[in-house]
């Protein structure tokens, strides 16, 4: 006992090291078989030995410690570890993936359940470890991928205690955070690809960050832009609510607004969803983004079309405003939402303005507030899917019957 409780604080660090259960399982078996090798065999003196150089038979071999791994029936060349139940060093390493702080400091992401790792393997996610309560989960996911990681089978009990979900599917996965400019995403993905980009402006709630980039991947974006202030895309909470969305389209989180234009092809529009009514009815407008927090700085350089003022005296530049099912689009063409509760940001404003964008309102009912940021995020998306599919059909249409001057 005294060899495994030695061994048991080096346990948790193993598991996050590459190797991972590998490693653990290696001082793990170290220590067992301190602990069940036969007592050392002792020999009487000499002289009741017999007489000198006789030979005398070798002591026996202590029999070899049980395997500590086992071979799993999934397909050759997979092995797993049992871990003994309530491990809570396991417990604490899941624990610890989930914190931010771990995965902006180790580059690890916790991924749980069966259709969110299977989703990450096929785009090219590398996995570290996969915790399963049974076999059959293994046997769903690509075998070639599984090689890449250590798998360790645990109680479902354990899993329940460890997972956020009230029904917990009994897979959680750490994986490397995934780089967007190496992954593989479905085909069917790219082929339906539209030169639609979405940026997020303040979006501080998990769910409606996923459900946005659920809604970005449903309407073929291109690409996903995340400025500083909205929340962390690999957040468990805003991992269920994409449903595999961070795993079908690019997303590019924590950009400063001088970097955006940096990573959206030359010649875009920017338009914006707003609250202001083009007619001038107040309240009507209700796509979040209205300007309620203060602005705390004064932009390096103003457009020459501005004439409005922030709270603090920052110029903020008057944009047309229209519905958002008035034509819009051009190729290519971004949609900035902003978050609920700080609306858009002045560096949204004026990205808009320098690009030529508009305003673009949902018309709701008077009095009636804005709408959530999701909610509206998905209209003006697949709005703008609608419109650029109909301009593709228009200029095909042109370009099979050309009208003759």
């Amino acid at each position: 006992m005294a060899a495994l409780g030695r061994l048991a604080p080096g346990l948790c660090r193993a598991l996050l090291r590459p190797g991972g259960p590998r490693e653990a399982a290696a001082a793990g078996r170290r220590g067992v078989r301190a602990l069940r090798r036969s007592p050392v065999r002792v020999l009487p003196p000499r002289k009741e030995r017999g007489a000198e150089g006789e030979k005398q038979p070798s002591p026996k071999k202590p029999p070899p410690p049980p395997p500590a791994v086992e071979r799993s029936s999934a397909g050759p060349g997979l092995w797993y570890e049992k871990a003994e139940p309530g491990d809570r060093r396991l417990g604490k390493v899941v624990t610890i993936t989930k914190s931010k702080k771990f995965r902006d400091h180790h580059g690890k992401v916790l991924l749980e359940g069966h259709r969110l790792i299977k989703d990450a393997l096929e785009a090219g996610a590398v996995p570290h470890t996969l915790f399963f309560s049974t076999m059959g989960h293994l046997k769903e996911l690509p075998e070639a991928k599984l090689k890449q990681a250590s798998l360790v089978k645990v109680k479902f009990e354990d899993i329940k205690s460890w997972s956020d979900l009230v029904t917990p599917q009994g897979l959680i996965g750490i994986f490397s955070k995934p780089d967007h400019t190496k992954m593989s995403y479905p085909a069917a993905q790219l082929t339906s690809s539209l030169p639609l980009f979405l940026i997020c402006d303040n979006i501080r709630d998990p769910g409606n960050l996923g459900t946005i980039l659920r809604s970005a991947a449903g309407a073929g974006c291109e690409k996903v832009l995340l400025t500083e202030g909205c929340v962390d895309p690999w957040e468990p909470k805003v991992l269920r609510a994409g449903m595999g969305a961070h795993f079908r389209l690019p997303i590019v989180a924590n950009l400063d607004w001088e970097s955006v234009p940096s990573n959206l092809p030359a010649g875009i529009q920017v338009c914006v969803a707003d609250n202001k009514d083009p007619r001038g009815a107040d309240g009507a407008g209700s796509a979040p983004g209205s300007l309620k927090a203060p602005v705390k700085s004064k932009p390096k350089a103003a457009p020459e079309h501005e004439d409005e003022y922030g709270e603090e005296g920052v110029c903020i530049p008057e944009l047309p405003a229209q519905y958002y099912y008035e034509s819009w689009t051009q190729t290519p063409v971004a949609v900035v939402i902003g978050g609920e509760t700080h609306g858009l940001s002045p560096d949204a404003l004026h990205l808009a303005a320098s690009t030529g964008g508009k305003r673009l309102v949902i018309p709701v009912v008077p009095g009636v507030d804005s709408l959530n940021s999701a909610i509206a995020a998905a209209i003006v998306l697949f709005e703008g899917k609608r419109q650029l599919l109909q301009r593709h059909k228009q200029e095909g249409e042109r370009q099979k019957f050309p009208v003759v001057g």
